[in-house]
């Protein structure tokens, strides 16, 4: 555990960061890549050459020999080719060698990868293209380089393009009610996401025992064992030494890629482990988040075991999600949705909150669409999930202010209440204004937005760009009426009084796993798609393709594309499973059964045979 001696000379020790390319960088090189991060400005292959000869150079040092654009096709995965940085030089010999133009831009074959028809077999070519937002960083003696990827004839091929639209359409609209409310000194808005990560480990010998396990992710056939969720002792109970051996091994290699690791402790079920990170701009979240799940693939086997990310790889017990805690903040590192002292009277904070209400009511087929697998329906409605019907947990507090803007009514604050727990060596503390609700799929948790849908092996792209993108619609036409206004007061607190009455349907704080809301659910008109079959058609649902090709996220093509390839996964899981059933059944369990029957037939005979002895010595 050397590395845990200074651990902030470890963080971020692999990644070629802000801190490194201010120091490897000429003043004038570093100031024009900033400005390309910070506002989209083209790099000039002048730039482009000198930072990739300071990343070359960086890389080598830290033991780097290849490099990779590394992306993120529509596997839901991550892809990488290697190249190393050898070039031939005179007399044999070879230079190491890194250009701007290999740095830009990199080629891989776009008809190998899911593209839903986009492109044919004969149509190979495809282009990677480098994402200077999210930072380089050396993994493996390689260095890697996060990427766009896109065909030959420029369709999307990936999660990360259409997810960094995006936010840029979002972050623009924001801007437009920011600055309406007079924060003119706000010059841009990102979305940030803090995704945590639920996730099995099991012993590696046991699962080589179970081809379903290997094959699938989960048990097909099995046996409720004496003892599971029961007692309701695992969830933070005592890490293990051999899992916690596992979990300070990971954050190790984390914090060296400079995936901020936070918290971290058991889940619900047996040998169910939660990894929550601290918040980052969304598309950094999303590729950590996918560096993470590799990560503790690699090292569970290290530690000679096996780590499970299906949505309910053990029946009985809480399947593993992912929760999408989602927000906005200012380029002044403002949270756009933490509240004031008094949110009653914080009309900017409600105009991004109801637009909010507004997206996951409108849009919640596509979000349960964002969320559809075959092992996501295995999870949802059962034990410690969502169900499938999405609804919006607000809190008592922040309904009954809506409620006070929707009738017009004064709203009676309430006072804060001080906890004392009846122990004076017990500090006192103050209670929050309004309970958790971990039943809600969409809940607001005092500064942030918790969707809690994901599955455990999801990427979080999916959900964010529709997340993102639904916002950014409803909040475009709040700034249309609030910029056509004579008092943008007056006109907010009559958008946010129009759009909770017809709005306000999502919203439910009471028990979301109970047979009765569902019932309710339905009464009110929410849509409940129980299975991913029938959530992904939603992406064609005439008003969702609107909505995507309005904000220049997916063409019409790219929609129809990411259904077919869905669907097509869909059925390829379930057809998985179902030969490994097959295959399980006659390799296995038939074979058991039948050496079970020999076993009790040849007792049966001995027993039979000692009963008739007697009688045959009489005669």
């Amino acid at each position: 555990m050397e590395g845990f001696k200074n651990i902030p000379e470890l963080y971020g020790s692999m990644v070629f960061r802000d801190n490194v390319m201010r120091e490897k960088l000429p003043k004038d090189i570093y100031k024009a890549l900033k400005k390309t991060i910070e506002t989209g400005i083209p790099l000039t292959l002048e730039v482009a050459n000198a930072v990739a000869t300071a990343m070359k150079d960086w890389a080598i040092e830290k033991g780097a020999t290849h490099y990779t654009h590394w992306f993120q096709p529509m596997t839901g995965i991550t892809a990488e080719k290697h190249d190393s940085f050898i070039e031939p030089a005179d007399g044999g010999s070879v230079v190491l060698e890194f250009s701007g133009k290999a740095l830009i831009k990199g080629e891989s074959d776009a008809s190998s990868f899911p593209s839903g028809g986009l492109r044919a077999t004969f149509e190979a070519r495809g282009y990677t293209a480098w994402d200077p937002t999210s930072y380089a960083f050396v993994k493996e003696s390689t260095l890697y380089i996060p990427t766009a990827f896109c065909s030959y004839g420029g369709e999307t091929l990936d999660k990360k393009t259409p997810l960094i639209r995006s936010m840029a359409v979002i972050g623009d609209v924001a801007l437009r009610i920011l600055h309406l409310f007079g924060k003119t000194d706000v010059t841009s808005v990102t979305t940030t996401a803090g995704p945590e990560q639920e996730y099995f480990l099991v012993s590696e010998d046991l699962w080589r025992r179970r081809p379903d396990l290997m094959m699938c992710g989960r048990t097909l056939f099995g046996a409720k064992p004496s003892k599971g969720q029961e007692l309701d002792d695992h969830y933070f109970g005592a890490i293990k030494p051999k899992i916690k051996s596992f979990m300070s091994d990971l954050d190790l290699e984390l914090w060296k890629l400079g995936i901020a690791a936070k918290t971290e402790h058991n889940e619900a079920a047996p040998a169910q482990h939660e990894l929550a990170p601290i918040f980052s701009t969304t598309n950094i979240a999303c590729d950590h988040n996918q560096l993470t799940m590799e990560m503790m693939k690699k090292i569970a086997h290290r530690h000679g075991m096996v780590c499970l990310l299906h949505e309910k790889p053990f029946e009985g017990i809480s399947g593993s999600g992912k929760h999408n805690n989602w927000s906005l903040s200012t380029n002044q590192g403002k949270n756009i949705f933490k509240p004031g002292d008094s949110p009653e009277e914080n009309i900017k904070f409600l105009i991004f909150l109801i637009a909010v209400i507004t997206a996951v009511d409108e849009y919640a087929d596509l979000l349960r669409a964002s969320v559809a697998s075959a092992g996501n329906d295995c999870r949802l409605g059962g034990h410690e999930a969502p169900p499938a019907v999405i609804s919006f947990f607000l809190g008592d507090e922040l309904t009954a202010i809506l409620e006070s803007f929707e009738h017009k009514s004064p709203y009676a604050k309430k006072n804060r209440v001080i906890m004392d727990v009846g122990a004076t060596v017990i500090p006192t503390f103050q209670k929050d204004t309004t309970d958790r609700n971990r039943t809600s799929p969409f809940a607001f948790t005092g500064n942030k937005f918790e969707f809690r849908m994901l599955g455990s092996s999801a990427s979080i792209a999916d959900t964010n760009i529709v997340l993102n993108t639904a916002v950014a619609e409803v909040l475009g036409r709040i700034a249309d009426r609030l910029e056509g206004a004579e008092d943008v007061q007056l006109e907010a607190i009559k958008i946010i009084r129009e759009y909770y009455a017809a709005h306000k349907r999502v919203i439910f704080n009471g028990n979301g796993y109970s047979q009765d809301w569902e019932e309710e659910a339905a009464r009110r008109g929410l849509p409940n798609y129980r299975s991913s079959a029938d959530a992904i058609p939603c992406l064609l649902a005439e008003k969702n393709v609107k909505l995507f090709e309005k904000h220049g996220i997916y063409s019409e093509a790219e929609l129809h594309s990411r259904c077919d390839i869905m669907l097509e996964n869909y059925c390829k899981v379930l057809r998985i499973e179902a030969v490994t059933m097959i295959d399980v059944a006659k390799r296995m369990i038939i074979p058991a059964i039948i050496k079970y029957t020999d076993m009790l037939s040849s007792a049966a005979l001995s027993r039979s045979k000692l009963s008739l002895a007697p009688l045959r010595a009489e005669l």
